[in-house]
């Protein structure tokens, strides 16, 4: 009997000593592996917004582009501003603030009323990150604003780009979602996504009115030629979603009254 128990104890003994060495291995290999976690992070989201704003190809060194070519600054969603110093509102690296950690931090964010809240975010970070591309004479050619609004079953997390105008779309792009493949995870599909560049996000009278139109835009039509794009078929919920995202975040509560600061000064 103490035999059978002495082996149980063995058992035991061999069990915890085997728990607490793979736990340290997965803790030491966490600690390890995130520094490269991290740089694959920031290499993922430099190439979506190359790839939206038309500068991604074979060949291309992502690093290299971004800075040489992309000035990253964090705009005050409250006031429109450029901020000039992150350290004084309390961030202390531009390109690794993360504005998706900050919307759930209450002293960091503010809760969206409820008859404003068209893209169905609930909170929105005081501050957001933008992507400013300049050309080889210094001037600038590209707006990169990171946009996202939730469709059938998920948030969609996405950039969308602006030429110098602040008004034409260059691209879209979508990096995180959960709606349905072969319906409204259509938004990934290259050739929807083809039909963004040149459509005019505001009217004459700086109105958001570009949307997803259910059935498809009316190529006789010149307006909705110029303004809208193609609903995703069958994905009807979705395709809101991308037209709420739009419009908040190019109006008045997301970038509107930065685009509208920026174009005043001759951007």
């Amino acid at each position: 009997m103490s035999a059978n128990k002495e082996s149980i104890g063995r058992v035991f003994t061999v069990a915890i000593v085997l728990c607490v060495v793979s736990a340290l291995f997965v803790a030491g290999s966490v600690v390890l592996l995130r520094p490269d976690q991290a740089a694959n992070k920031l290499l993922d989201t430099q190439t979506n917004i190359l790839t939206a704003a038309g500068l991604y190809g074979d060949g291309v060194n992502v690093s290299e582009v971004f800075e040489q070519r992309i000035d990253i600054r964090l705009v005050d969603l409250r006031s429109g501003e450029l901020v000039s110093d992150p350290a004084a509102v309390g961030i202390a690296d531009v390109v690794t603030y993360d504005q998706g950690v900050a919307t759930k931090d209450p002293a960091r964010s503010e809760a969206i009323p409820a008859e404003r809240d068209i893209a169905k975010l609930k909170r929105k970070a005081h501050f957001a990150k933008v992507y400013l591309i300049k050309g080889n004479d210094g001037a600038l050619e590209k707006v990169v604003l990171p946009v996202s609004g939730y469709g059938l079953w998920s948030t969609m997390y996405g950039y969308l780009v602006l030429g110098a105008d602040l008004n034409t779309v260059v691209g879209i792009t979508f990096t995180e979602h959960g709606e349905t493949p072969g319906l409204g995870g259509e938004i990934d599909n290259p050739k929807w996504k083809a039909l963004w560049p040149g459509k005019k996000i505001y009217d004459d009278a700086g109105n958001v009115v570009a949307h997803l139109k259910k059935g498809g835009i009316n190529k006789e039509d010149p307006l909705d030629v110029a303004h809208n794009v193609d609903g995703l078929a069958g994905a009807t919920l979705t395709s809101d979603g991308v037209s709420h995202l739009v419009k908040f975040w190019l109006g008045d509560d997301g970038f509107g009254p930065f685009l509208k600061k920026l174009k005043a000064q001759g951007a």
